[in-house]
């Protein structure tokens, strides 16, 4: 639904052209870029691109996938919800079973249970329940941060607040 919304609002300012490339995953695979571009769009912090780069990701361009997990993994680091350790495991789901993810309606969970942190990914929309010793961190859908991080590499603002997903403190 938010897409949807998002796509009416921008109808009459963006051509079909510039509506098709935005909201396209096609468009998104063919996207690469350098570290320092990573820093110079603020996709992500110099923390979070030394951690990237740290966990095995020494190329000298990234992919749109390996963008949209440094971009998610600075996200959760910038908002104090993750520390640097928990940050590796993240990694290593993303990397693993969520990289090419991000075109379907999956969502990113990260919880905790007696402070040992857990991440995984739900495929299409689905019910998850924990008990009630369980605490959910966040729940984020990666369609969303998939869009925001293409309006971010093709140069145009991107609204924060359009459904991403939920983080509890």
């Amino acid at each position: 639904m938010n897409r949807i919304a998002q796509i009416t609002e921008l109808k009459d300012s963006l051509s079909l052209d510039e509506l098709a490339s935005r909201f396209s995953p096609l468009t998104v695979k063919n996207m690469t870029m350098s570290a320092e571009e990573v820093l110079e769009r603020s996709i992500a912090s110099r923390a979070s691109l030394d951690l990237f780069l740290k966990h095995g990701h020494m190329e000298r361009m990234f992919h749109f996938p390996q963008l949209l997990s440094l971009f998610l993994l600075d996200q959760l680091l910038r908002t104090g919800k993750m520390n640097v350790s928990e940050g590796e495991g993240l990694l290593q789901v993303l990397e693993t079973h969520g990289l090419n993810n991000f075109e379907k309606n999956s969502c990113l969970y990260f919880i905790r249970k007696m402070g040992v942190p857990f991440f995984f990914i739900v495929l299409e929309d689905s019910e998850v329940y924990f008990d009630e010793e369980t605490h959910t961190v966040a729940q984020l859908q990666l369609q969303p941060y998939a869009e925001r991080l293409t309006a971010i590499v093709n140069g145009r603002s991107f609204e924060e607040g359009n459904g991403e997903g939920k983080t509890n403190g």
